[in-house]
């Protein structure tokens, strides 16, 4: 009997929770770095074989909120947990449970849906330590199952997926079977430019910026799409080191969102980086909401 639901992926900012969804649907829809409060948005993709269809959200990093864009980044990790059939809580390599997972523990260990503790990137550490790990978690008594794996060497993920599937109740193909995400392409090609924004960027400008698509659209008898997007920062000195040296820096993230847009739409792009300095923009409900970070839309 096919079976259907909706699976959330929670845990503290950069444990690999994008890295996980991505490795589970085959395909890079949620955008990854080694900075924490990457995912900004909750972000669904869908899964599907002969048994199942798994709908994933995909939610940005639990955190203590410092302006309007951390208060949104949590309202849209509550209403995940509202949606899921099945959660999965991701950790990582520290041995010890850490305020942050007690915080997510206390939140969701009451609820009646079906609980997996993930503990990610054990690539990293030792068996021990991820004995260590799971005993020191299962003392909370919140989990059906613990889980050990490595999502960005793709260790574990089809045990996961497995998994999931036992808990997963009949139910109907909710979208089609080449279905993957319910985002628009606006939407992941902007995230691609994020993501190559923050693999060049310094440590103090990552969090200040956003990307706005000005322009997205195919050119007339040509496989060619021009595409003019805004990289958004906060302070002039950000906008130089945007720019780089010569324009390098720019020039650089440029290249590589290309390259990935291209991949993604399958066709050749013309893609525009500008600047833009907009100061204190995640603390504008306006420019927030224009840039998708609402409380009010329903993603």
């Amino acid at each position: 009997m096919f079976k259907s639901g909706f699976v959330t992926i929670i845990g503290r900012p950069n444990v690999g929770k994008s890295t996980l969804m991505n490795s589970m649907i085959g395909e890079k829809i949620s955008i990854m770095s080694d900075k924490p409060q990457t995912t900004r948005n909750k972000i669904r993709t869908v899964y599907t074989d002969d048994e199942a269809q798994i709908i994933f959200l995909d939610t940005p990093g639990i955190h203590k909120p410092k302006n309007q864009l951390g208060e949104f980044m949590n309202t849209e990790v509550d209403s995940a947990i509202e949606e899921m059939d099945v959660l999965i809580m991701l950790t990582d390599e520290f041995n010890k449970v850490g305020p942050g997972d007690e915080f997510i523990i206390e939140k969701i260990k009451d609820l009646k849906t079906k609980k997996i503790l993930v503990i990610n990137k054990i690539d990293k550490f030792s068996q021990e330590a991820v004995v260590k790990i799971a005993q020191e978690f299962d003392k909370y008594k919140a989990f059906d199952d613990i889980l050990p794996m490595s999502a960005i060497k793709n260790v574990g993920v089809d045990s996961l997926i497995k998994l999931i599937i036992k808990y997963l109740k009949p139910g109907p193909m909710y979208f089609p079977s080449d279905y993957i995400t319910d985002r628009p392409e606006r939407f992941v090609v902007s995230e691609i430019i994020r993501e190559k924004a923050l693999l060049y960027l310094n440590e103090e400008v990552p969090h200040g910026i956003a990307i706005e698509i000005e322009e997205m659209k195919e050119r007339k008898n040509k496989d060619l799409v021009d595409i003019r997007a805004n990289i958004l920062c906060e302070k002039k000195s950000h906008k130089s080191i945007i720019i780089g040296k010569d324009g390098r820096k720019i020039k650089g993230i440029g290249k590589s969102a290309r390259e990935d847009i291209e991949r993604l739409l399958g066709s050749q792009v013309n893609l525009q980086l500008f600047v833009k300095i907009s100061e204190n923009w995640r603390d504008n409900n306006y420019l927030l909401r224009t840039l998708g970070y609402d409380k009010r839309h329903d993603s």
